[in-house]
């Protein structure tokens, strides 16, 4: 196995890019290692599209760069042979029938496996010579995974891919992935919106905010630096003093976010929780929807 699968996949030293006033990428440092599943979250215009476009050779950026080893500026042909990009899953072209489009992604991608990809639509209601527009939505979800997913790639970037399906779907679509799909020699970058639905498969996190990475770190590491305590109002004041990152009130009571603070004295306050990653976005983004 090449030392290259298995290492650093992206790496990114001041990653930045303006468009006109406006600061997109303001100075990134980013390592994504092989075999790992890292969802990068954050508002609207936080610069996550911006970092993906760098990342797959789409836009001009200031800094350093390299994807696979490669730069995404001047090696992007051989660059795309390694990468598989999907974004909101509602782009297949509506009078396309299913088999055209097995057809066309044969046509263009080198890695791609037409035994795998009709194995997975065999599991499925969809009808080869169906047209998208007699898909459900779910259906659509499907063929489009079914497209991807034999597609053997090094990294896989998703951007917002559940946009728009139901529940059911979006829960299926992440299942799939996991188990149909991923393995050590994969890395999947997936940016989304609704974070609890990934919080389980995701092996790093990292938010972005203005343009600045926030937070980035392992799936433990956030386990181990985030606490939140839930504490009667008497208890408030003493558990403000700690400087927590966050507070909210829930049922008369005040649940408090630590990052880093020494376990054993917050649960002298109150009772110690996990943080969902949901309310950690919201603590670290406190301001920006303001």
């Amino acid at each position: 196995m090449s030392t290259e699968v298995m290492g650093t996949v992206v790496q990114a030293t001041g990653l930045s890019k303006r468009y006109g006033t406006t600061i997109a990428l303001d100075n990134v440092n980013l390592d994504i290692q092989a075999g790992r599943i890292v969802g990068l979250v954050g508002p609207n215009g936080a610069g996550k599209t911006t970092a993906l476009k760098a990342i797959l050779g789409l836009t001009e950026f200031d800094g350093g760069l390299t994807v696979l080893g490669m730069d995404p500026r001047s090696q992007r042909y051989e660059l795309m042979q390694q990468v598989c990009f999907i974004a909101d899953v509602a782009v297949l072209p509506r009078w396309l029938r299913v088999n055209e489009a097995v057809d066309f992604v044969g046509g263009v991608h080198p890695r791609f496996s037409r035994e795998k990809c009709q194995a997975f639509l065999a599991r499925t209601k969809i009808k080869p010579t169906s047209r998208v527009r007699e898909l459900s939505k779910g259906m659509i979800a499907q063929l489009h995974l079914a497209l991807v997913m034999a597609i053997d790639a090094k990294l896989l970037v998703l951007d917002e891919p559940t946009l728009g399906l139901d529940i059911l779907y979006r829960k299926e679509f992440y299942q799939s992935l996991l188990n149909d799909y991923f393995d050590e020699q994969k890395t999947i970058l997936v940016t989304t919106h609704q974070i609890e639905e990934i919080e389980h498969i995701l092996t790093d996190l990292i938010f972005i905010r203005e343009g600045r990475i926030v937070l980035d770190a392992t799936m433990d590491q956030v386990a181990e630096r985030f606490v939140e305590v839930m504490v009667n109002p008497d208890k408030a004041d003493a558990t403000r003093a700690l400087k927590p990152l966050y507070e909210r009130q829930i049922f008369g009571k005040s649940i408090f976010l630590f990052d880093g603070v020494d376990r054993t004295r917050l649960a002298e306050l109150g009772e110690l929780h996990k943080p969902s990653v949901a309310d950690l976005f919201v603590a670290t983004m406190k301001g920006t929807y303001a």
